[in-house]
């Protein structure tokens, strides 16, 4: 099983130690280092967020949080081996042909090493502040993924949607990696299962708490989507983020949690790992560098090694 780290690219220190972060997680032994994305954090948000125990999204609004595509392309310069992975991309934000150039660019600026996770978005203020409509973000991620299929694929690349339209269009260079960038699709709902099996490379939902065995009977909703769409179901692999929290002492373990000590941890990991994870993006839950940094290297002392025995 293949495990990555997400990176700070929010926080007053995000500048200072990006690369800092992206060069650590290198030297240890992770497989990919993971970017966020945020553009806009209102002062206000009354969605909830659902990727938090109290519903609550985690950033203050004052506090800076850096562009993800604009950081994996500095990294990209800065980093040798690791992969460079995008956690999630909101299509509807941007522009297919825009962003799709980033990506194409990218993946070749870093010799193939980046992997493009993607989602719908859940944060109506930010929808209303780029003038998105909220309620459609599903059918503009569809429409977007079918965009840059033929932009990726097309000598001469034409298209009529709901939402986009162009004819004739030349798109160079295509991706590096091929058939194509691997595209992860992110999500939990049945809506984004069902994206999964159509489109992704992956599914790669962020869970704050589930069990293995619940991950991985979702997971069988996703490859069941595949067949539907005509696709063989081991096309898409199961890949997800994960909170974590490595605690000094043993703590009562919770199967749906990963905290504890770096014992607990490897048999905690080792259950995602049976019931066929490829990938697990950490996010260790440590609000400040310092600190967080010391998780990690704990981490890849004690935990590492052990997951790469298995």
């Amino acid at each position: 099983m293949e495990l990555g780290v997400f990176l700070p690219i929010s926080g007053r220190a995000a500048v200072h130690v990006l690369a800092e972060a992206a060069q650590q997680a290198e030297a240890l032994g992770f497989d990919a280092v993971w970017t966020a994305d945020r553009l806009v954090i209102p002062w206000e948000i009354s969605t909830p967020y659902p990727y938090s125990l109290d519903a609550r999204f985690i950033v203050p609004p004052d506090r800076p949080f850096l562009e993800p595509l604009t950081c994996l392309a500095f990294l990209a310069g800065r980093t040798q081996r690791i992969r460079l992975g995008m956690s999630v991309l909101v299509l509807p934000y941007r522009h297919p042909l825009y962003w799709a150039k980033i990506a194409t660019t990218l993946d070749h600026l870093s010799r193939g090493r980046f992997i493009l996770g993607i989602g719908a978005g859940w944060m109506e203020e930010e929808f209303a502040a780029l003038g998105v409509p909220f309620a459609e973000r599903g059918r503009i991620t569809d429409e977007q993924l079918e965009v840059v299929a033929r932009l990726w694929q097309d000598e001469r690349a034409q298209f009529a949607g709901r939402y986009y339209r162009f004819d004739n269009l030349a798109f160079y260079p295509k991706p590096l990696q091929q058939p194509r960038i691997p595209l992860w699709v992110g999500g939990e709902a049945p809506a984004a299962q069902r994206r999964a099996g159509k489109y992704g490379d992956a599914w790669f939902p962020y869970f704050v708490r589930t069990t293995p065995q619940e991950l991985a009977a979702k997971f069988a909703n996703v490859r069941r989507a595949a067949e539907a769409a005509g696709r063989d179901p081991a096309q898409v692999r199961l890949c997800c983020c994960l909170p974590i929290e490595l605690t000094p002492a043993p703590v009562t373990r919770e199967e749906d949690r990963l905290v504890g000590s770096p014992a607990q941890l490897v048999e905690a990991l080792q259950a995602y790992q049976a019931v066929g994870v490829h990938h697990l993006a950490l996010q260790f839950m440590v609000p400040h560098w310092p600190e967080r940094r010391a998780q990690i290297e704990q981490f890849a002392r004690e935990v590492l090694p052990a997951l790469r025995q298995a």
